[in-house]
């Protein structure tokens, strides 16, 4: 079954071809670990994680690396803010990270590095570029020489001339070229160093990944991810150096996830509006976040705001639902029928998981349809029912759903919704309900149903009673 993937490198789908037929090697930029992580690091560990997860589906032997940045300008500055070293922050920020990423059901890579194990697969790299005269060394920084690589903007699409002529970047007088970026910098007083043949300092930013990508993935590997913010400067100086130092192709496809806005506005420190994952898995069912950051297409844009959250545990509790409906239809482990074909074709369409998911609530619809309808299920409908059971549990184990049973789920959401609700006031809200009926006052008993209906509390009214339960299903 063929992919076609987007490859931001080209700018058009592509037919998927890895290098090696059946082997998918992947490389995704990871954190720089100085804080903790938020929902824009969350989308991009989740799309790659759904895109692991289908290419083993598909039979591919995956290899995928996902790194850990951490030796950085800001993880300089905020450890010597901390007074503490930059290793004991790093690791703090590594091990909050891995938390989250578990409350998120994401699946480890195959390899995670952490740049400070590589420099000497950096060094090297770096003595490779200084030797075939892409790279120069000034007091002890290492650069690249930009104009060395005549491809340099083809990720980005900036002309290197038009870059020079419009530059706004701080002059460095020691650099042939303004734009001409770091390999490696020689150690201020305080910072970490390594020792290296032009004295001691510390890796750049862009030469870590390139030395740890070729050193797990070869000097050609099949995919390299990441958020968009990446294209420019990060991944394009990936680029220059990788395919200067080894003079062959590097990543063969691009993918690049679009961004996060919180309530439609850039998410930033500055404006204050930072969603931590650690706070978000506190508040939603994790596996809600991942189809709430699945439900759009990985390269568009995707807005979080609370209503977009509530939709997203709704349908969580729908699909949930639907298990419970078709826990008593037994699943066969290897057959699949018409939704998860139907699945494959969208995802097999540069892993288009809006279109999949949209797919898979049609089917629940209708399943929900035929068996309210149907008093007694023929031969046929229950072995086409076990079939779409089996078809929603092989979509789940794709998007990272279903982790629990839905009587698993169900009493988690109580727990969950019942934490720091005052049951006291819901009764008094119901009371006040009730004597609004009696009064015929409808518009005021409407308004009590929607502050309950917020609150997570469904109300059912009964002749003598009216009763209520937490909104789980």
């Amino acid at each position: 079954m063929s992919i076609q993937l987007y490859n931001s490198l080209t700018r058009k789908k592509e037919l998927f071809e890895p290098y090696t037929p059946g082997h998918v090697k992947m490389y995704v930029c990871g954190p720089t670990v100085y804080d903790d992580a938020h929902i824009g690091h969350a989308r991009s560990v989740v799309v790659f994680d759904m895109i692991v997860r289908y290419f083993k589906k598909q039979n591919y032997l995956v290899t995928y690396i996902r790194n850990f940045t951490d030796i950085d300008d800001k993880i300089i500055q905020r450890a010597q803010a901390l007074n503490i070293s930059t290793e004991t922050l790093a690791n703090k920020y590594i091990d909050a990270f891995n938390r989250d990423m578990d409350a998120l059901f994401i699946q480890h890579a195959d390899h995670e590095p952490k740049a400070t194990h590589h420099i000497s697969d950096i060094i090297h790299l770096v003595e490779i570029l200084i030797h075939k005269n892409h790279a120069y060394v000034v007091d002890g920084d290492v650069y690249f020489s930009v104009n060395s690589f005549h491809d340099y903007g083809c990720l980005s699409g900036r002309k290197l001339e038009d870059m020079e002529a419009g530059a706004r970047i701080d002059v460095d007088e020691r650099k042939h070229n303004p734009h001409d970026f770091a390999l490696w910098k020689s150690a201020k007083p305080g910072e970490p160093y390594w020792e290296s043949p032009w004295g001691k300092g510390r890796p750049g930013w862009h030469i870590e990944c390139s030395a740890m990508s070729m050193t797990f993935l070869g000097q050609s590997f099949d995919i390299h991810g990441g958020g968009k913010d990446l294209i420019f400067p990060h991944h394009e100086n990936e680029i220059a150096q990788s395919m200067a130092a080894n003079e062959k192709p590097y990543a063969k496809y691009w993918v690049h996830n679009g961004f996060v806005n919180i309530d439609r506005e850039k998410m930033s420190k500055s404006l204050g509006n930072v969603v931590l994952i650690k706070d978000l898995v506190e508040q939603y069912p994790p596996e809600a976040i991942r189809l709430f950051l699945l439900s759009s297409h990985y390269r568009s844009p995707i807005d979080f705001n609370e209503q977009a959250m509530h939709d997203a545990v709704s349908a969580l509790n729908k699909l949930y639902a639907a298990l419970e409906r078709l826990k008593s239809f037994h699943p066969s482990e290897t057959s699949t029928g018409e939704l998860w074909q139907r699945f494959c074709d969208a995802m097999n369409d540069d892993f288009n998981s809006a279109k999949a998911i949209g797919f898979l609530f049609e089917s629940v619809r209708a399943i929900n349809r035929q068996l309210d309808e149907s008093k007694q299920l023929n031969h046929e409908t229950t072995q086409q029912m076990a079939m779409i059971h089996a078809d929603i549990k092989k979509i789940g184990e794709v998007l990272g759903l279903f982790h629990q049973t839905p009587a698993e789920y169900t009493r988690q959401q109580q727990k969950r919704l019942s934490k720091g609700q005052d049951s006291a006031k819901i009764e008094q809200l119901i009371a006040e309900r009730v004597q609004a009926r009696k009064d015929k006052n409808w518009a005021r008993a409407d308004d009590i149903r929607n502050q309950l209906t917020n609150m997570g509390i469904i109300i059912e009214d009964r002749a003598d009673e009216t009763r209520w339960k937490y909104m789980v299903s």
